[in-house]
């Protein structure tokens, strides 16, 4: 589907190693757990002291000196002048570290905060190995919709023009034209885990040729209790591959599953403090659902919000709050797990536009959305975990910027 856009013979750019993609591994697998904030789940108790924080002001240290710039790296010429032309001239700390690691075909185990250009970090070694050896496959596998559209879209970008075909399967879009992509035998397939099983199943995507994967955040996908779908699709695989798992945290469980699939894998942590820490938090008391509202109506009006993300528990309680707040004037939208992607996806184009100040979301908004002008994130409905707590307010306070988070506590 994405890549047939600029399809053209194959193009096979000079080998910079010889070295192929090659790692061992095993494992096991089992059933999956949907994702998407649609019934209510109890949450863990959190103590309201948790939600206030003023923002820690970055340290002033040594600055990075990359060692790399993009025109160093030994990458395909086609790659190498689509990076140039979007402007990118200085590989990020994880760019500069990862490829050319990577590029020598070693495993890694990349450790970083959400927006420090990962996407790019394994998506330039993993094309180059592509137009590299005719015979390459690669799956990059997300644990949401919305960031393996992001993802789809960058390689999209870095490949243009190289010949490279690809599919996207992510659940909420039609199975017709992800079958028609299948069938054209696709270089690198971008998905979700839920979605690939699927065609998994049906016998419509075999991996056994797969012989290069990436996992991206790594911790989002078994918070979402995609541990057993991730196993099966490792085992489904090459035997001898590359792999790239990112993350933004290196717990027991990550290091588990990595260390059952991975052959001397190199290590590159470049996380910074946590993603919560360039954001002032605070809470905001009410005693009852009319003197809620009314309060984030006056937040919204008048506490310098230009940019919000508004989260609630459920779908239904999105969707009654995207329509009250319609109702009084605001621009916003919606997005959950029960609307389809075309419809997810055009609130968050509006979202990144600027076309709608404010977008009301379940935790799925959470996971894999990258937008950088976020000022607020609204807890209008309690977080399950104080997990889930991070990363929704990790949508602020991005780029070097601060943000704020405000949530609503009864009593």
């Amino acid at each position: 589907m994405p890549y047939n856009k600029y399809r053209s013979a194959y193009h096979a750019g000079p080998s910079t190693n010889n070295r192929r993609p090659g790692s061992s591994f095993g494992g096991g697998g089992g059933n999956r757990r949907p994702s998407g904030g649609g019934n209510k789940r109890r949450g863990q108790y959190i103590d309201p002291s948790r939600f206030v924080k003023a923002a820690v002001p970055v340290a002033v240290g040594e600055e990075y000196v990359p060692m790399h710039t993009f025109a160093e790296f030994e990458i395909n010429d086609v790659i190498k002048n689509n990076i140039i032309s979007k402007g990118y001239m200085i590989p990020t700390p994880i760019q500069d570290q990862t490829i050319p690691v990577a590029l020598e075909g070693y495993d890694v185990i990349g450790i970083a905060n959400t927006g420090t250009g990962k996407t790019a970090a394994f998506a330039l070694p993993a094309l180059h190995q592509l137009m590299t050896f005719a015979d390459s496959r690669a799956l990059i596998v997300a644990p949401t919709r919305e960031l393996a559209q992001q993802i789809e879209q960058e390689c999209r970008s870095i490949a243009k023009g190289s010949g490279l075909t690809g599919a996207l399967l992510i659940g909420g879009s039609a199975m017709g034209p992800q079958l028609r992509d299948l069938r054209n035998k696709p270089r690198i397939v971008i998905g979700t885990p839920g979605r690939i099983k699927d065609h998994q199943r049906q016998g419509t995507l075999d991996l056994s040729h797969f012989n290069i994967v990436v996992l991206d955040e790594v911790d989002r996908m078994l918070d979402m209790g995609f541990v057993n779908d991730v196993q099966e699709i490792l085992n489904s695989l090459s035997a001898e591959r590359q792999s790239f798992f990112f993350s933004a945290t290196l717990d027991t469980r990550v290091k588990n599953l990595i260390h059952s699939f991975a052959k001397d894998p190199v290590t590159i942590s470049l996380k910074v403090g946590e993603t919560a820490d360039s954001v002032n938090q605070d809470v905001v008391r009410y005693s009852g659902s009319h003197e809620k509202m009314e309060k984030l109506h006056d937040i919204l009006l008048n506490q310098g919000v230009e940019k919000a993300i508004v989260f609630d528990e459920t779908q239904r309680g999105v969707e009654r709050l995207s329509n009250d707040l319609l109702s009084r004037g605001f621009d916003v939208d919606a997005i959950h797990g029960g609307k389809s992607q075309g419809q997810r996806q055009r609130a968050l184009d509006k979202f990144k536009a600027n076309k709608i100040k404010i977008l009301v979301a379940t935790d799925v908004a959470a996971r894999g959305i990258d937008v950088k002008d976020i000022t607020h994130v609204i807890n209008f409905g309690m977080p399950n975990s104080y997990e889930d707590y991070v990363h929704r307010v990790g949508r602020a306070g991005r780029a070097g910027k601060t943000g704020n988070a405000l949530t609503f506590i009864q009593g």
